[in-house]
């Protein structure tokens, strides 16, 4: 009886403190692993950029390019969104895609780890592993969406929060582990470990709570979806707030540069750069801790304007440290890259919480894989 009545307490403190007062359900705890799963996938982010670089010997330039490439499948995500919703699998149009999205990204971290000895080999692979994790995402935002629907206005961004806040612990747990770890061992022990984790999500797909659809995999299912898509888009509701989320991200990245200045010029080593992954896990968490807690309630449009101007700023830091400017105000490489790190993420993820709130509710039954997918990549294409 004692025992019971304890882990009733502890389960009202996990929905109350944790869960944000939503209750813990099996089906919870699966899409919550998911994203978890797709944070801790971040184990490898450090190992990919330096097997690239030094490894392969790839250039600041090839590097960018290949990795663009790699990226392709998060532009392409409204075809799996498209796939899920109109061509389900024995019937359902969820649990068979994270199965599958998690054995495939299982299959391309081990052949990274085992047999990529070329750049076309290694990108192919990360090309599909890539993929793996865009299915899954769109999955299971489709999940969250479908969910989200039905919590009040006071709730509004509540599951948003929760799935993005398990992302980052999952990418908290492994950013300074990441960095550690090639310290100490090879890039393709980095990638041994990491095939482990894509399994996960094919473990907890089953705890899916999903009804089989009664419609097959045919043309004129397809059609349907593609009409409701066409109806949906054609909305000013809809392809304005698209419209902005474009042009709000349409700013050119130099990241691939970035990381051969910080590790050539600057001498940073993969340990440190762990612990910069690891600060700006925590900034993330906080981010979305101060968007639940003060701004939830905030109008968007409010948010975005100060967002972007603030962005505008923040985004200018990365000159000091490429100027060395920094180091004539007394300040060291290390600690300015991670106290503007962890700003800017603090930053970029409070601005980013509204675009899920929005793009949720944006979304008509029916077509909520293919229409939250295609606003995620309307932002990734950007």
């Amino acid at each position: 009886m004692t025992a019971t009545a304890d882990s009733q307490r502890i389960k009202q403190f996990l929905e109350k403190r944790l869960l944000l007062g939503r209750p813990l359900t099996t089906e919870l705890t699966a899409i919550l692993l998911v994203y978890f799963v797709q944070g801790i996938l971040g184990l490898a982010r450090l190992a990919v950029s330096f097997f690239l670089k030094d490894d392969l010997g790839l250039t600041p330039a090839a590097v960018a390019a290949l990795t663009g490439v790699a990226s392709l499948p998060w532009t392409i995500k409204p075809l799996f969104g498209f796939l899920s919703d109109g061509l389900p699998i024995f019937g359902y149009r969820r649990r068979p895609y994270l199965i599958l999205s998690g054995l495939t990204g299982t299959a391309a971290w081990l052949v990274l780890a085992t047999l990529a000895h070329t750049a076309w080999l290694a990108i192919a692979m990360l090309l599909l592993s890539s993929l793996s994790v865009a299915v899954s995402d769109v999955i299971v935002d489709s999940l969250v969406v479908e969910r989200a629907r039905q919590e009040s206005q006071g709730e509004a961004g509540t599951l948003q929060s929760l799935s993005w806040g398990a992302a980052a612990v999952g990418g908290l747990l492994t950013a300074y582990l990441g960095g550690l770890l090639l310290e100490h061992t090879s890039t393709r022990v980095v990638f041994a470990v990491t095939a482990i984790f894509p399994l996960i999500i094919s473990v907890v797909a089953w705890l899916i709570a999903e009804e089989p659809v009664q419609e097959k995999s045919n043309v004129q299912s397809v059609w349907h979806q593609v009409k409701q898509l066409k109806t949906a888009f054609s909305q000013r509701a809809i392809w304005m707030p698209a419209l902005f989320l474009f042009l709000w991200q349409s700013t050119p990245s130099a990241d691939s540069a970035f990381f051969f200045f910080t590790t050539n010029d600057l001498g940073f080593a993969p340990e440190f750069l762990g612990r910069v992954r690891l600060v700006t896990s925590l900034a993330a968490l906080i981010g979305i801790a101060i968007f639940q807690r003060f701004l939830k309630t905030v109008p968007f449009r409010t948010i975005f304007a100060w967002s972007t101007v603030l962005a505008c700023l923040g985004g200018m830091t990365t000159l000091i440290l490429v100027t060395h400017t920094n180091r004539s105000l007394g300040i060291d490489d290390q600690w300015f890259s991670l106290g503007d790190s962890a700003i800017l993420t603090v930053m970029g993820q409070i601005a980013f919480m509204p675009v899920l709130v929005l793009s949720a509710r944006l979304c008509p039954k029916g077509v909520e894989a293919t229409l939250f997918a295609l606003l995620m990549s309307i932002s990734n294409l950007a």
